[in-house]
């Protein structure tokens, strides 16, 4: 199936995977020669069925202006009706066949650039090529064609291959010919790293859906990107060329060795273990660089309280507010109990909470009643949206993304909102946010 496109479009659309549409076939020099040439587009993709490493794939952009029987290509070169007849009849001979078999000639759309890709591409349309072994992505590479491709995403005819971090769909290292590192796109200063992939999750999960649909163990999908319809599958290989790990600076058998035997219940799973098992790449750099560690807008994290009471929660993690805050109830939880009583009984309506007497509210609140409420390390004078208020502060032991902090948290009614404990500013000195990381 995967040595044929044709086939391979038609099982690929029957079990509802996007492809490129089909515009004609030819399958015989009888139907070349009655062959109706004005039903063509002024653009369109001419593919042999059975050809392979890009080879006998011709793409034109345009019909040529005041003339029925010429296109423009590429490379602005024009190709005519009597061109196209010629190398469709050496695709029905086989030229570019597997084994020189003799070849099915078709058209099909061309896509449209989608507009992320404009200022890195030359001419063609990019592509991805997910290697996908046991249901699982194992390695990714996006491939951009250049003028020495001819407008073409294929490495052997001179694209560049840019690896992508599985995790998060961002470019990492490039290669151009066999191999040389490439950072900027040539003739510009453009970075070829950092490039987020859109639908990123939607690529994997369709390449996983073909590996199921072809029942090959290995292959390697590639998908482009329309400008209009999103992802589409141009087609499947049941032997890819190996460059994907230089682009990635990764060898592929430490990877398919770790994911072979694996027990995948489904493809969002599959997904899943391809990601995470994989991605990461983009994350340490990001660390390695800064010191920093990079976290999400939502993490676990480890609190430890009194009398060594624990619980593990999920906490906000909110740039917003300067300091951290955690639900009474969670105070209770940790051992807190007598802090937020004793705090309770103080009448708090003797002073008026405005933020020029913020220093005298504390100094006065602590002497008073520092000794009273056991556990009181503080006390936070908090203006929001809410309102002015009077919190209590504990200092707390809170271990976030393998790193111990010791917190100083206000308690707060929290019973209407969805996390019983949120990070401030103030205990995020040593980490990045991330707000896509889930």
């Amino acid at each position: 199936m995967a040595d044929q496109k044709l086939r391979c479009k038609v099982v690929l659309k029957k079990n509802g995977l996007p492809v490129s549409k089909l515009l004609a076939k030819i399958k015989s020099s009888e139907e070349l020669g009655q062959f109706n040439w004005q039903t063509l587009p002024d653009s369109f993709a001419l593919k042999p069925n059975r050809g392979f490493g890009g080879e006998g794939i011709v793409v034109v952009y345009a019909r040529k202006k005041g003339r029925d029987d010429a296109w423009v290509k590429a490379d602005g070169s024009l190709i005519t009706v009597a061109d196209l007849q010629s190398h469709i009849q050496n695709i029905l001979d086989g030229s570019f066949s597997l084994s020189n078999k003799p070849d099915i000639a078709f058209f099909e759309e061309r896509l449209k650039l989608l507009k992320l890709f404009k200022p890195y591409t030359w001419k063609g349309i990019p592509d991805i090529r997910i290697i996908t072994f046991n249901r699982v992505p194992v390695m990714a590479m996006l491939r951009l064609p250049t003028k020495d491709s001819g407008g073409k995403a294929n490495l052997h005819q001179g694209a560049i291959g840019v690896g992508i971090d599985m995790a998060n769909g961002t470019t990492t290292t490039a290669i151009v010919g066999k191999g040389r590192l490439l950072e900027y796109v040539p003739e510009t200063r453009l970075l070829l790293s950092g490039i987020k992939i859109p639908r990123w999750k939607d690529i994997l999960t369709m390449a996983v859906k073909a590996q199921e649909v072809s029942s090959l163990g290995f292959l390697g999908a590639d998908i482009a990107i329309d400008r209009d319809a999103g992802p589409v599958i141009l087609e499947l290989n049941a032997r890819p060329g190996l460059s994907i790990q230089l682009a990635n600076m990764a060898g592929l058998k430490e990877r398919l060795e770790r994911v072979k035997g694996v027990k995948i219940k489904s493809v969002d799973h599959g997904v899943r273990v391809g990601m995470n098992l994989f991605g990461g790449e983009i994350e340490e750099e990001i660390e390695g660089l800064s010191g920093k560690r990079v976290i999400g807008s939502v993490e676990k994290v480890k609190l430890v309280g009194k009398d060594g009471k624990e619980a593990e929660v999920e906490a906000k993690i909110d740039t917003g507010a300067f300091s951290s805050s955690l639900s009474t109830e969670l105070a209770k939880e940790l051992g807190y109990e007598k802090t937020t009583e004793e705090f309770e009984k103080i009448p708090l309506s003797i002073y008026e909470i405005t933020p020029e007497n913020e220093a005298a509210i504390k100094k006065d609140f602590l002497e008073k009643y520092r000794d009273i409420i056991p556990d009181l390390s503080d006390i936070a004078v908090v203006f929001s949206a809410s309102g002015a208020s009077i919190r209590p502060v504990i200092k707390i032991s809170l271990t976030l993304d393998q790193t111990e902090i010791i917190a100083s948290c206000n308690i707060m009614e929290r019973g209407n909102l969805k996390y019983p404990i949120i990070i401030g500013k103030r205990n995020l000195g040593s980490y990045l946010i991330d707000v896509n990381k889930g």
